[in-house]
């Protein structure tokens, strides 16, 4: 068996610590460590505790040392769009605001009317579909309510680049995750300094893109002593997505690629950028991916939704719901045919999920009924809610790849879902029916493995992405799924 290696992958609800190795070519992981993450509302803004996240992070390291699973590497992947600002000290300005903060309302349409930066001209640069979250939007809300914060600032740093600078000291801005800021050439892959500047913001702050597989170098002293030991710490795909991407194994480039949580990324793997006018308008975006590759994706609600109401029901009855217990539920409604756009802002961040989905049904002239499920384990009108959810989103799907065969002029023949989603084999189905395309399904561990993947090839166990791709096929159970 070869070397242990470390992908600490970070959600926004959650974060893991597996440990991957290789054993005559069989990837095989073990999850050690598992925390809490989330948001809270602080100075009128949610917020994430920095603070926590990263003494999570070096307690599940340690607690790889302390179950005997030492690792030689470690590399850290998170969710997309959020940073921190730092000062010449290396402390944070301010208070770390999440993307679903509404900060960022009206920001996109400011900049048009001042005449500072149109859509069209950015999506034309950097490729980066519209979504009020996005990094851009966010520093330029940013700079108006804090401009102190720019004059203090020496670094801007994406969430996994300051929790790797936090254990080596080495400040780094990863490809991947650099580019979902709306602030990178995509033909370049380097920062648009022409954009940032016109925006008001400091040029010195942004510092290098690296790519993934670089390595940061050791622990600082101070981690050393807290963990136990060292390590290399690798630059993976620190975007959660580009991570996944790389776990999916694909037959051709026939096929289309779905990462499956808490939002759903599906999308295509290209060797250059789409971004004329009707890509721009169908609002696809094309992410940085791994050697020099772009995620040319769509950004779909995913199961938020279903995770909202799990959450909700929780909150009213004392004891959250199964997921098979909701899938249940929706297979006793599936008479209700209403079709929600899933990607409305309105389901962002709502005070409760439940009651958004049905007013939006109301509003669309096709009240829910409010049906009993599951002998009353479930509220009344939980099936017709789920119901909901599941057309919405296999909906979305068949349009999206529909959009993609347009705009690429590709025929796709498959749909390869990786992560979490990929264990729901009643939205696999809904899938698969609605796009007329078999589905393959898995690995679950989709983030972590290709966070894993970029280790393993950088410590020679194998060759090069497509010998570890190929190695995904023998090590996990992949599930065909027809309609």
């Amino acid at each position: 068996m070869g070397q242990n290696h470390l992908a600490v992958d970070i959600g926004a609800s959650s974060g893991r610590h597996i440990i991957g190795n290789v054993d005559n070519g069989i990837m095989k992981l073990q999850e050690v460590y598992r925390f809490e993450n989330g948001v809270s509302e602080k100075n009128g803004h949610l917020c994430w505790d920095i603070k926590a996240l990263y003494q999570s992070v070096i307690d599940g390291i340690r607690e790889c040392r302390n179950k005997g699973l030492t690792p030689d590497t470690m590399g850290i992947d998170a969710w997309a769009v959020d940073f921190v600002l730092l000062d010449s000290d290396g402390e944070i300005l301010g208070d770390t605001v999440a993307y679903r903060d509404d900060r960022t309302d009206g920001i996109r349409q400011e900049l048009e009317d001042k005449g500072v930066l149109s859509f069209d001209t950015l999506y034309s640069k950097t490729g980066i579909q519209y979504q009020k979250f996005n990094t851009i939007y966010q520093l330029v809300a940013l700079l108006k309510e804090h401009p102190e914060y720019f004059e203090q600032a020496e670094s801007f740093l994406m969430i996994p680049d300051y929790l790797a600078y936090k254990l080596t000291g080495v400040k780094a801005n990863e490809y991947t995750n650099a580019s979902t800021t709306a602030l990178v050439d995509a033909k370049t892959c380097n920062w648009d300094y022409d954009l940032i500047e016109k925006l008001g913001l400091p040029k010195k702050i942004f510092g290098k893109i690296c790519q993934p597989g670089t390595v940061l170098g050791k622990l600082t002293p101070e981690v050393r002593n807290y963990v136990g030991f060292d390590l290399d710490v690798i630059l993976p795909a620190t975007h959660d997505t580009g991570s996944a991407y790389l776990a999916v194994p694909a037959r051709d480039d026939k096929a289309v690629f779905l990462s499956s949580g808490t939002w759903s990324l599906m999308g295509v793997e290209n060797k250059a950028p789409i971004t004329d006018a009707a890509s721009m308008e169908a609002n696809f975006t094309n992410e940085g991916g791994y050697d020099h590759t772009y995620r040319y994706l769509k950004n779909i609600m995913g199961l938020w939704m279903i995770q909202s109401v799990r959450r909700e029901i929780g909150e009213l009855t004392g004891s959250k719901p199964s997921f098979p217990e909701l899938i249940e539920a929706a297979e006793h409604s599936e008479n209700v045919d209403v079709v929600l756009d899933v990607d409305d802002a309105r389901f962002l961040a709502p005070r409760s999920m439940i009651e958004e989905i049905k007013a939006a049904c109301k509003e669309e002239g096709h009240p829910l009924p409010m049906d009993k499920v599951s002998e009353g384990k479930l509220p009344d009108g939980t099936g017709a809610v789920m119901a909901v959810i599941y057309n919405s989103l296999s909906d979305d799907y068949r349009r999206t790849v529909e959009m993609l065969e347009k705009l690429t002029g590709n025929k796709y023949t498959s749909i390869n879902i990786v992560g979490g989603g990929s264990q729901d084999m009643y939205l696999n189905k809904r899938t698969a029916k609605a796009t007329g395309l078999p589905v393959f399904a898995g690995p679950t561990e989709g983030t972590a493995l290709g966070n894993l993947m970029v280790q393993f090839i950088c410590s020679g166990e194998y060759k090069n992405l497509q010998e570890a791709r190929d190695a995904i096929k023998k090590s996990f159970d992949i599930k065909l799924v027809e309609a």
